[in-house]
């Protein structure tokens, strides 16, 4: 049975359920009812995701990599590997190394998206206390930026964000942070997914003047969108650029251009190249960049 218990905020927390396993007929006529779970335990099906546990959904593996991380020996792990590819839950590529599939990266995203909205989320809210601005972070799904989380400011002119937004990665400062690190073809996929469309006058829309800016920002760690995604808007944002993981994710100030100054710019692209250092070493120290 289940009791009721008070907090001390006075509202009421129910106890979750035990779990009620239900048993097989048979093994009721059997006896074996009383026996632990453990019986019933799958060996293949554990070492299939067991091997399934080994991809970040970033970085292709090699098989032998996968042999030391789950203890199997190659020519064990190969039969496992097979199966995985001909249900298509991995891909491998050309030079051997082992990928998931497109029907298991997306949920892997989804995980990895939360596990980092939670981590970032004490950095928004010390920036947009701060400066008493937009603070946001956006990350990358595949070949397209969304918008992570947001906290808006108080005042009554402000920037806004919303949630799931897609951003473009020509003309806003997250969007240009995290197209900027990827590899050239994997941008260039993202500013195709999107079209290099003008959003105002100061949108830049030719391709070569662009990938300088995306040198640009790769130097300075910055990205800014100076009224190009939307007339009277600024913006900085930096990527989170861990030790060994890719770029997915940047975190940003927003603005009105009213209330911008050139130390009031000098501040906020220093402050998030400070937040977007530390939110790294913490996805470094964790041994799981971008999940779980």
């Amino acid at each position: 049975m289940t009791r009721d218990t008070f907090e001390g905020n006075g509202s009421v927390a129910v106890p979750e359920k035990a779990i009620r396993r239900r048993i097989p007929k048979w093994a009721l006529q059997s006896g074996d009812a009383s026996s632990s779970d453990q019986q019933y335990y799958l060996r293949t099906i554990g070492r299939a995701l067991d091997v399934l546990d080994c991809f970040d959904g970033q970085v292709p593996i090699s098989l032998k990599e996968i042999s030391e991380r789950v203890n199997l020996p190659e020519t064990t792990l190969f039969r496992v590997l097979l199966t995985l590819e001909k249900h298509k839950y991995l891909q491998q590529h050309r030079d051997g190394t082992y990928q998931l599939a497109p029907k298991l990266m997306f949920g892997w995203l989804v995980q990895a998206a939360d596990h980092l909205r939670v981590l970032v989320r004490p950095e928004l809210e010390r920036l947009a206390n701060t400066f008493d601005e937009t603070a946001s972070v956006s990350y990358l799904y595949d070949d397209r930026i969304h918008v992570l989380d947001c906290i808006e400011t108080f005042h009554e002119i402000r920037m806004t964000n919303k949630i799931g937004r897609v951003l473009p990665p020509h003309c806003s400062a997250m969007g240009k942070a995290i197209t900027a690190f990827q590899d050239r073809a994997l941008a260039d996929r993202i500013l195709e997914v999107y079209g290099l469309t003008p959003r105002t006058e100061h949108t830049i829309i030719d391709r070569q003047k662009l990938f300088k800016e995306f040198e640009e920002t790769r130097h300075t760690g910055v990205a800014s969108d100076r009224e190009e995604s939307i007339r009277g808007g600024i913006c900085f944002g930096a990527a989170l650029r861990t030790e060994t993981k890719p770029v997915v994710a940047a975190i940003s100030i927003s603005t009105p251009a009213t209330r911008m100054s050139e130390q009031l710019e000098k501040n906020i692209q220093a402050a998030i190249r400070e937040s977007a250092s530390r939110i790294a070493k913490i996805l470094d120290a964790s041994g799981q960049p971008h999940a779980q």
